[in-house]
């Protein structure tokens, strides 16, 4: 303690004491529109720019574009504000673009911009402001770069063109946070898109996956972006569309829209035998088929036709078709689900031996999941794995 300069103390002491003989001088009033203000100057300081209004624009860019409005049209603020506006916001132009009261606080600014509930008083809690995660999603569509080796992708988009005149492929409104894989198209600002590259899968800072996407356009520019920012895009697109992939969907839709004709039904039957297989498996056995025909009128005579087990059965689920070729479909959700083919041989009445078909050991809601997928076009990414009894997306390549 005895190396302790005494006198360098004090100096010390007296530099902290001194700036209290000043600071009473402002009124509370004073000292809210000072820091007021000094918000206004970080703001200009971070973005190099004047805060702006417009619907368009932060909410706190237009409260900041109010303030310095109401600022500048009161000799009181001016008054306040002397010495202090080193980037000469004061000297600037007015252009007051609102005729809010002039005694507005912050909060009852942002309720008439619209932005707080109606009673509302807590600042963090706004309405009506777009998330800064649909502006980065905008922002990142608009951000894009010539694509330099468009050559090589130019005649996919001439292949799409020709398959969509074609009917073999078709456009399908897009779903909030519909799945986007690899290879796929879709149609977004007017343009034809197509993912050419996806990274590997990361951890978004809300905890749910994203990945980051090549993405080209048929006008020949490209974009890097986020698969999460393609989807908000593609939602908010008012035309944005899915192309669907020639080889399979939208098959069928369980809702007909103008200009369709019905073509069927696809029906899902549970048998009511008492054959031990069956009774000890019944609510995962199901029978899965397409006819053009009334469901219960083909079902009518089950008891004396072996391809439905001899025995009543139960319509457990039916999905209405238009516009689709129902043979294909069929034999499309065969093939899926043929590694659960039921194997079960059972006389007919005559004592014959016969082996129905179309029965599968899958569980309803797995049944329904694939007919979602085949509606969404999506089911070439899957396959259904029989032994764990769930649909796991499958191994598919991007030439």
């Amino acid at each position: 303690m005895s190396d302790i300069d005494l006198d360098e103390l004090r100096a010390e002491l007296d530099e902290f004491s001194a700036p209290n003989q000043t600071i009473s001088t402002r009124t509370p009033r004073e000292e809210r529109i000072i820091a007021g203000f000094e918000d206004i100057q970080r703001f200009v300081e971070q973005h190099g720019r004047l805060p702006a209004h417009g619907e368009d624009r932060d909410i706190f860019e237009r409260l900041y574009a109010v303030r310095l409005d109401k600022i500048r049209a009161s000799e009181e603020c001016r008054a306040a504000l002397t010495g202090l506006d080193q980037q000469g916001l004061l000297k600037a132009e007015l252009t007051v673009q609102n005729d809010l009261p002039d005694d507005l606080d912050d909060d009852e600014i942002l309720a008439e911009l619209g932005a707080l509930k109606s009673g509302d008083k807590d600042i963090t809690q706004l309405t009506h402001v777009r998330p800064r995660a649909e502006i980065k999603s905008t922002e990142e569509i608009a951000q894009r770069a010539p694509c330099l080796d468009f050559n090589k992708f130019k005649p996919l988009f001439a292949k799409v063109q020709k398959e969509l005149k074609s009917g073999e492929r078709k456009t399908r409104e897009y779903k909030d946070n519909a799945q986007i894989r690899l290879g796929e198209f879709f149609i977004i600002g007017g343009q034809k898109a197509y993912v050419a590259e996806m990274g590997e899968d990361i951890k978004a800072p809300n905890g749910e996956t994203d990945a980051r996407l090549r993405v080209i356009y048929d006008n020949g520019t490209e974009s890097n972006l986020l698969r999460r920012s393609l989807q908000r895009a593609l939602y908010k697109d008012e035309a944005g569309r899915r192309i669907t992939d020639p080889f399979a969907g939208p098959l069928f839709s369980d809702e007909t829209e103008e200009g369709d004709t019905a073509s069927g039904t696809i029906y899902i039957l549970r048998s009511q035998s008492d054959y031990p297989l069956i009774k000890e498996h019944r609510d995962v056995i199901h029978k899965i088929g397409v006819t053009s025909g009334d469901v219960n009128k083909r079902i009518a005579n089950a008891k004396l036709d072996p391809t439905f087990l001899l025995a009543d059965v139960e319509v457990v689920a039916t999905y209405e078709l238009s516009n689709i070729n129902r043979a294909r479909l069929e034999n499309l959700i065969h093939r899926f689900f043929e590694s659960a083919k039921l194997d079960i041989e059972i006389q007919d009445r005559f004592g014959n031996p016969v082996m129905p078909r179309e029965w599968f050991l899958v569980p309803l809601f797995i049944i329904d999941e694939a007919i979602e997928k085949i509606k969404s076009g999506e089911i070439v990414n899957y396959s259904y794995d029989s032994h764990c009894s769930r649909i796991i997306q499958a191994e598919r390549g991007t030439g």
